[in-house]
Order: C-alpha cells, then sequence, then structure tokens
C-alpha cells in the first residue's frame, strides 16, 4: 500500500508585512520589500483554551488614573504627544545620525529624574562615560537617572526589575540583541523580539518606554515594519545638518493628534524648546530690498512665518539655471511657466536662484504667492513694501487657490507686525476692478483673484 502524500504546502511569509503567500516570491506583494518573503514554519497545533490573567470587566468600571498623562519636562515635545507621556506607553522615536535624538531623551530623562521620578537610559551605541560627559555638558546629572551600558535584552530586563523606574529610554533598538533568537542585533528577527519584549514589560508595569530606530537612507525607519504597529506612537526627529533648528513630527499617536510639531535648537549646551520659532525664518532688513517676500506656512497646527528670497540674472549659459534651498524645484518651475505665461514677467534665458532664510523647508502650496512675488521683485528692482506677508496656491492658469487655516495664519501674521496681507478672494466672488478689503486683528488684507492681479497691485509689474 502506498504512503500516502502529506496534502499540506508550505506557506511563504513576509517578514516585513506578514504577507502571506503559496509559492516564494522575490518582491512582497503588499509591502513591495525585496527579500523578505521566506517559508513560515508549519503550525505545530491549535492553541487550546488557557487561564486568564484578569478577569473582563465592564468597559465603564476600568480606572483610568494609572494612564493620566504627566510631563515629559520638555514643553515642545509634550505638544507633540498631546500632553504629555502616558505611563505604559511605548513610543519610537525615529531619526538621521547625529539629528540630536539621544540629547533630546537625555533631556527627558533627566527631567522626568528632576521631577522625582526614576528614570533608567539604556545605551547600547555608546559607553556610559560618554553618555556622562554629555550629561555634564547638557546639566543632566540627576539622582533618580540610572544608566546602564548593555546590549543583551536579557541584561536590559534584569535592570528594568531591579531599578524599578517609571520611564525607560533605549538607544537604540538596533544595538540590543536577544538570545536565542536567529540572527544577529539589528536584523529583522531580532528587533522584533526586542521591542516585543520590551513593550510587554512597558505594558505589565505601566513604563513609558522610550526606543530610539534608525532610519534607511530614504528617511523610512530602518526594520520590519511591524515594529511601527506594535508601538503606541511614533516620532520622526527632523533637521538638517547646517543648521540648529529640528523637529519633531508625530507619524502616529494613540493619545493624541498627528498633526502636531516641536521645535527644538540644537546647540553645544544641549537642546532647547523652541515655543515661538517664526523669527527664526524671517530675516529683519532695515531697508527693502528686492527678491524677499514672506508667507505663513503651516506646520501640523502651527503656523510658521519664513521668508522666500530670489535673485534672477542674465544666464551665461544657452540653458537658464533653476536653483532652489529648502523649496521645491518642480514647483518653482511651474511658477515660473505661470509668470511668463499669464503676468507677461520675461524670464526666458535668465537664471533664477530661490532659497528660504534659516534653512526652513517649505512643502505648503501657500508659499506660492509668496515665491511669485519674490521672483517678480527680483527681476523688476522692485522689493516689496514693508509689512507685507502674502498667502496663496497658484493654479495653472494664473489663478489664485485659497488655502486651509487662512485666519490662523493672518492672526499669526499680525502678531508679529505685518500690517498688510495679500491672499486668495472667494472662487465664487466677482473681479472687481480693485482688490476687496478687510481687517483681521488689526492687519488689513487685500483679496485678489490672479497672480497679475496680485503684482498690479503690489507694483511690482
Amino acid at each position: 500500500m502506498a504512503t500516502a502524500r502529506s496534502s499540506k504546502r508550505a506557506t511563504y511569509r513576509c517578514s516585513e508585512c506578514g504577507w502571506e503567500t503559496a509559492k516564494w516570491v522575490g518582491r512582497c506583494g503588499e509591502c513591495q520589500a525585496w527579500g523578505s518573503v521566506a517559508e513560515a514554519a508549519a503550525p505545530i497545533g491549535r492553541t487550546q483554551a488557557a487561564p486568564v490573567s484578569t478577569a473582563a470587566v465592564p468597559i465603564g468600571t476600568v480606572s483610568v488614573t494609572e494612564s493620566e498623562r504627566r510631563t515629559s519636562g520638555v514643553p515642545e515635545l509634550d505638544r507633540v504627544l498631546g500632553g504629555g507621556l502616558v505611563p505604559g506607553a511605548a513610543i519610537l522615536l525615529a531619526g538621521e545620525p547625529g539629528v540630536g535624538k539621544s540629547t533630546l531623551l537625555l533631556e527627558v530623562a533627566a527631567q522626568t529624574a528632576r521631577y522625582g521620578r526614576r528614570a533608567l537610559y539604556v545605551t547600547g551605541e555608546e559607553s556610559a562615560s560618554q553618555v556622562r560627559l554629555r550629561a555634564d555638558r547638557t546639566n543632566a546629572i540627576q539622582d533618580e537617572l540610572y544608566l546602564a551600558a548593555e546590549t543583551d535584552l536579557g541584561a536590559v530586563l534584569t535592570h528594568i526589575e531591579e531599578s524599578r523606574p517609571e520611564l525607560i529610554v533605549v538607544d537604540s533598538v538596533q544595538t540590543i540583541g536577544a538570545s536565542g533568537v536567529e540572527g544577529v542585533p539589528g536584523g529583522v528577527t531580532q528587533v522584533r523580539e526586542v521591542a516585543a519584549a520590551l513593550i510587554r514589560v512597558a505594558k505589565t508595569r505601566n513604563i513609558t518606554t522610550v526606543v530610539v530606530g534608525h532610519v534607511t537612507k530614504d528617511g523610512a525607519i530602518a526594520g520590519p515594519r511591524v515594529l511601527e504597529h506594535l508601538v503606541d506612537v511614533v516620532l520622526h526627529f527632523e533637521g538638517a545638518r547646517d543648521s540648529r533648528f529640528r523637529m519633531v513630527r508625530a507619524m502616529k499617536n494613540r493619545f493624541g493628534p498627528i498633526d502636531e510639531v516641536g521645535c527644538f535648537d540644537l546647540s553645544s549646551e544641549g537642546i532647547v524648546a523652541v515655543t515661538d520659532p517664526s523669527g527664526l525664518f524671517v530675516e529683519t532688513h532695515h531697508v527693502s530690498v528686492p527678491g524677499t517676500c514672506v508667507t505663513v506656512t503651516m506646520e501640523g497646527r502651527r503656523p510658521l512665518l519664513a521668508e522666500i528670497q530670489a535673485l534672477t540674472v542674465l544666464g551665461a549659459e544657452e540653458r537658464a539655471k533653476r536653483t532652489t534651498s529648502g523649496l521645491d524645484g518642480s514647483r518653482l518651475a511651474m511658477i515660473l511657466a505661470v509668470l511668463q505665461r499669464h503676468a507677461r514677467v520675461g524670464l526666458s534665458g535668465r537664471d533664477v536662484f530661490a532659497s528660504t532664510v534659516g534653512g526652513a523647508r517649505i512643502s505648503d502650496p501657500a508659499a506660492d504667492l509668496a515665491m511669485a512675488l519674490a521672483v517678480a521683485s527680483s527681476h523688476t528692482g522692485t522689493p516689496t513694501p514693508r509689512g507685507v506677508v502674502a498667502l496663496g496656491e497658484i493654479g495653472l492658469a494664473g489663478e489664485l487657490r485659497r488655502v486651509r487655516d487662512l485666519d490662523q495664519r493672518l492672526s499669526e501674521a499680525a502678531r508679529l507686525g505685518f500690517t498688510v496681507a495679500v491672499v486668495p478672494a472667494d472662487p465664487g466672488a466677482p473681479v472687481p476692478n480693485r482688490p476687496n478689503e478687510r481687517e483681521v486683528d488689526g492687519m488689513r488684507v487685500f483679496e485678489v483673484h490672479s497672480i497679475s492681479a496680485a503684482l498690479e497691485f503690489l507694483r511690482l509689474v
């Protein structure tokens, strides 16, 4: 009698997102990751019912006092988190090397210890003496701040058991290894096991846990995508290397909004929260100069003033140059085409350079009008009037489109002393002979329908 073949077929699973397929493929069909699909182990058997740790209770009887927020000691980070640190929360902070992740988290740990709550800082990338040197420089020496230099998961869990902290900082999750688990530290399997163990401790002991994550060359968080699903909060720390200005942006937040940003100033003395960053991106000119215009962008829920500068010169080469810094080059090319076609600003054969002040990076379409006015001002040699701020998205037909949170942007500009604003008019309103005028917080606001009307109003053509 012939032996019956097993009817079970092999299953292949993506280590990044968990997508399954009946045959091996080189690229995941769900997350498009290369080389992440491997044969999954066959299930041993069905899971049987087991004793529960705590009985299920009506949701209305669950106490919330143990999960009340407490301040991190850094106001800008509290703003991003939605009010502060939540006990038992797992937070992932990612960013490029050298952006200031370790400095920020050492400050958070020191502030927690300053309030009398014990904090444990686990470093796997530096020695304890190196962290101590940074703590001396940033005035982070506190009695309740404990430091451990470990790269083994078991040792980290022992430190947690012995010190019983209220805050754990692990820098970084890619440097911690779990014995008995395949792969090297930083690999997919290792990162998943380390993160799961730390989060399990955080939830069972009600400890706020912050882990540092590396990023890839594309800026995405390194490691398995399941890491972002396991944690409660995902934060990105951003900043240019040639600028001291840093931003923390929430990409995922189970306890608060995801459209908030925190602003920081990184210096040799440490990292300082910047509660009013608008002045960093606006240059103070004692006299009016051509080629500049101020706009108001939205970073999350926060309005930020930014100055755009432009320079147009006669090109020395056959093909004109279009160079940007802090701005989208393709967006500038579109605006130049609209200026030449609908506003009679002759820019063919001229090199155009556009940049922002203070290292700001602007992707908000509301900056289109300010970019166009700065280019036109440089081209004609006529400065924009002092105290003017411009807001509006430019369409390919030369029309101006309204932007979100307009009143909030105008209030911020008025608070900082601007007296005149040029904004898009209501698209349904008839086109008047002169711009409609209204007042917002003492600032005169003029509504125009097109880029040509804005240039004529400001006498830049």
